[in-house]
């Protein structure tokens, strides 16, 4: 178990943590002194041999009183990623054994929560079987932003066709929208800008709260230099306005932060510092 917020389980279900890309070209307003920033502010994030960032890919399971809830379900096997090689055709059970350590089977899982659409968030969403996609969590609702649906629809048609209308056509989908509740614990709350209709999720349980930040924001040094945009950014304006805003009601509350791109442990607290903020490792 990662930490516990109140009556809420935590558990880290990681699938990769490698180096991505160079961060002239994950943060390209960053400036020329990028590599030294982060590492004054994350020694280690950087590999030594490949000089990239290294990014973990995980979920978060979640077990409440009374639901047992995966936020974000990552790459997943035979997903059509020629863009990204490392997460093309993967054939990896680390996911899933991530899962059985924690002592859940997919069929355990209640809700899937897609903080929003991207490869690397909804991969694990379905599997392949005898030649088609089907649900990976047979009993489970899937609960997708309805702006990011729309997008994917439109633009994404690998990971649309792979990973989110097989989730349709069993009529396991479910389109929400910021604000929405599941049960009375978890709050979906609005960091557009990543991609249309990006969530971050909350918990709170009795005096207890923490944050999932989802793609609001890719790493910790991002807490030092909110206006830093990152290459995948829809529009990079209004995601740096929802990761300021994030920032200020984490450091605000002294909540729980679980970063689902943070280096690992990928856990801790901010606080405000000047006019930006400062990351604490848990």
């Amino acid at each position: 178990m990662l930490c516990r917020v109140g009556d809420i389980e935590v558990w880290r279900i990681l699938e990769i943590c490698a180096p991505f890309l160079a961060p002239e070209d994950l943060f390209p307003n960053a400036g020329p002194n990028v590599r030294g920033i982060i590492d004054e502010h994350s020694p280690g994030q950087l590999s030594a041999k490949t000089g990239q960032l290294i990014m973990p890919v995980q979920g978060f399971l979640l077990k409440t009183p009374s639901h047992i809830i995966l936020v974000d379900s990552c790459v997943g096997n035979d997903k059509t990623v020629p863009g990204t090689p490392a997460w093309h055709q993967r054939s990896d059970n680390r996911f899933l054994a991530a899962l059985t350590a924690a002592g859940v089977t997919p069929e355990d899982v209640d809700y899937v929560l897609c903080t929003h659409l991207h490869t690397d968030h909804v991969g694990w969403n379905t599997r392949l079987e005898d030649g088609r996609w089907v649900p990976t969590f047979p009993n489970a609702r899937y609960l997708m932003p309805t702006a990011d649906e729309l997008f994917a629809r439109d633009h994404s048609q690998n990971l649309y066709q792979e990973s989110v209308l097989p989730v349709i056509e069993a009529g396991q989908a479910e389109l929400v929208t910021a604000g929405h509740k599941l049960g009375d614990h978890i709050t979906l709350i609005p960091t557009p800008g990543h991609t249309p209709g990006h969530v971050s999720v909350q918990l709170k349980s009795g005096t207890s709260e923490a944050i999932i930040t989802g793609d609001a924001l890719h790493a910790t040094v991002q807490c030092w230099h909110p206006e830093w945009h990152f290459k995948f950014d829809a529009d990079p304006e209004k995601a740096m306005n929802s990761r300021r805003q994030l920032l200020e009601s984490a450091a605000e509350t002294r909540c729980t932060v679980l970063g689902s791109h943070f280096s690992l442990p990928s856990i801790g607290h901010v606080k405000a510092k000047g006019d930006a903020f400062a990351w604490e490792e848990k």
